[in-house]
């Protein structure tokens, strides 16, 4: 790479780490950031580069007190690179899907990009995608709930501690008590599940991990400590493993149930597991299924979710538990 091509790249990272006011981000950790990209330049350089930017882009400096605070103004919207057609539709597509996912402070965040694509396709020559809005529409699997509303500033502050890698102290309400209790969290990662977003941290009260959500953060307060380090922990691993399912305990169980024709076709479309086998019985309105599943109650709940169409022949437990959930319902609701 030559060193113009230097330059470009490094004036590229450089616009794309620079947050959107009223957030900000101090030339000390501009050069950080650039660093971890493959950028190591100095403090005076940096400060060049920067004032070289500020002449073409809306580009703000907090030089109030040292080291500096830079921004782009609240009102610049910008995507690197441009949009083509097809990326505007995946975003109108992505808008749709992720209004039923994330906490409106996150959609907020993406709000820009969003109306960036529409204004994109509506400025189209000749109107030649002037229906899409008529066209385009992404719906929920299941019931759409509300996401959990999340304070700004705590939505920031956890952001901030999970990819800088440092230990916060938060008070938290907890569910099972009601109370709000201070705790201190080693944050691992974000993970979000239907419309809640949780913060994996390792617990020093309880020497484990756990998950917090974020909506039930009260306050939060960032330290200088660095986190505790997990030998071999990954977030990906670690929410793929049924942490989040509620999990009976850590092994999986082979699931034989009855299905009804449509459920048959529909799993045989979307398998429950990579070993999924689905053959006919005697009975021409049912099939038989067998797969391996973990042992958690999120399966059993949606199990239940089929009704009357699903009959479970294994484990004897899973049988059972439904059985007795059934059971339940209807004394309930027999009046």
């Amino acid at each position: 790479m030559n060193e113009k091509q230097d330059t470009a790249f490094r004036l590229l990272a450089l616009l794309q780490a620079i947050p959107r006011y009223p957030h900000t981000k101090s030339t000390t950790n501009l050069r950080i950031i650039l660093k971890q990209g493959g950028f190591d330049v100095s403090m005076r350089m940096l400060q060049r580069d920067l004032d070289k930017l500020s002449y073409a882009f809306p580009i703000i400096c907090d030089d109030s007190s040292k080291p500096y605070q830079w921004s782009f103004e609240e009102s610049f919207q910008s995507s690197l690179p441009a949009l083509d057609t097809t990326a505007a539709l995946v975003w109108v597509l992505a808008e749709e899907h992720l209004r039923h996912l994330l906490p409106s402070i996150a959609m907020e965040k993406l709000n820009p990009t969003f109306e960036q694509a529409k204004r994109f396709l509506d400025a189209q020559p000749n109107n030649q995608y002037g229906n899409w809005r008529a066209k385009i529409k992404a719906l929920p699997n299941g019931k759409a709930l509300i996401p959990a509303k999340i304070d700004e500033a705590i939505w920031h502050n956890v952001s901030e501690a999970v990819l800088s890698g440092v230990v916060v102290i938060v008070d938290y309400l907890s569910r099972e008590s009601g109370e709000v209790k201070s705790r201190k969290l080693h944050p691992l990662g974000l993970v979000d599940r239907h419309t809640t977003t949780y913060l994996v941290a390792w617990a020093e009260e309880y020497a484990e991990i756990r998950q917090f959500a974020v909506h039930r953060i009260q306050s939060i307060e960032l330290t200088n400590v660095p986190v505790k380090v997990l030998d071999d922990f990954s977030i990906a691993n670690y929410a793929q493993s049924g942490a989040f399912d509620m999990p009976i305990d850590n092994q999986s169980i082979s699931l034989e149930i009855l299905i009804d024709n449509k459920v048959a076709w529909h799993l045989k479309e979307t398998p429950i597991s990579q070993d999924q086998i689905i053959t006919e019985t005697d009975d021409p309105t049912r099939q038989h299924l067998k797969a391996t599943v973990s042992n958690d109650e999120q399966t059993q709940w949606w199990l239940m979710g089929f009704g009357s169409k699903v009959e479970v022949l294994a484990p004897k437990e899973w049988r059972e538990a439904i059985y007795q959930h059934a059971l339940t319902i209807i004394q309930r609701n027999n009046k």
